[in-house]
């Protein structure tokens, strides 16, 4: 974490959480790894395991080791596994466009679908084409776009990079888009709806109600947005809908 996100350099955990759900009417929440470790995954599902409304946890696994597999086994024998609902890797911080085509790592991902887990993918624009092929070699998965591909809303009026490529993602059924993290993708000083709205409705058409998940991308929005601003920003633009705001949720990560 950069000298930009002191204000959240702190611990977050269920206690901090559970009254915006409350105060917000969302039932449960799926918790999110941020840093590539599997201690940190099983301290995510421990704490899942004390807390209904964790509803499921993304962890991380390692994908280039040859004992993936073994791993996430591993995870969900241990306490809360059973609320282990897919994997993450911070793919946008590896400074290669096609990390994701690599032999071992699309190995791994294998065996997270053999795993019957979902994959998120945290790409930028510039790792979308990897992330189209992946998606495309593996039909029986199911993939999330985290933060939709964190368009570069800050830096230009349009970002049409990001523009020519999703609709190709898009048209792959068996990924998922988060509308998520685009506060922080924004000025975080200045956004404000007449911003933001367009990136949202594009994202809304080539996806669908069906495949568009809400994501708060708590805590590290707190940067940019409280947690009733990034619900209120969505709900805006595609209204109360069942499907954004935990239908699609409930489906792709198979939380009961």
């Amino acid at each position: 974490m950069g000298e930009a996100l002191d204000s959240i350099r702190r611990r977050f955990g269920p206690a901090d959480l559970e009254p915006l759900l409350k105060a917000n009417a969302i039932d449960r929440s799926v918790l999110v790894q941020t840093v590539g470790s599997v201690g940190e995954t099983r301290e995510f599902l421990a704490m899942a395991a004390e807390h209904e409304f964790i509803g499921g946890v993304v962890g991380w696994v390692d994908l280039m080791d040859q004992r993936a597999a073994r791993t996430i086994k591993d995870l969900r024998s241990g306490p809360g596994g059973d609320k282990l609902v897919g994997i993450r890797h911070q793919v946008q911080d590896e400074g290669l466009d096609n990390w994701l085509l690599r032999p071992d790592v699309q190995r791994g991902i294998e065996a997270v679908g053999a795993a019957g887990l979902a994959y998120d993918l945290l790409v930028r624009t510039r790792e979308l084409p990897a992330a189209i092929e992946t998606v495309r070699a593996h039909p029986s998965m199911r993939f999330v776009l985290d933060h939709a591909a964190k368009p570069r809303i800050a830096a230009a009026a349009r970002d049409r990079d990001w523009e020519n490529a999703m609709p190709e993602l898009a048209e792959l059924p068996n990924v998922t888009c988060k509308i998520s993290g685009l506060v922080t993708e924004a000025d975080w000083n200045s956004w404000n709806l007449d911003r933001l709205r367009p990136y949202i409705e594009r994202v809304f058409e080539w996806f669908g109600p069906h495949r568009c998940m809400f994501g708060s991308d708590w805590p590290v929005c707190l940067v940019a947005a409280t947690y009733e601003d990034v619900i209120d920003l969505v709900r805006s633009v595609v209204g109360d809908s069942e499907q954004v705001f935990g239908g699609v949720a409930a489906r792709v990560y198979g939380i009961k």
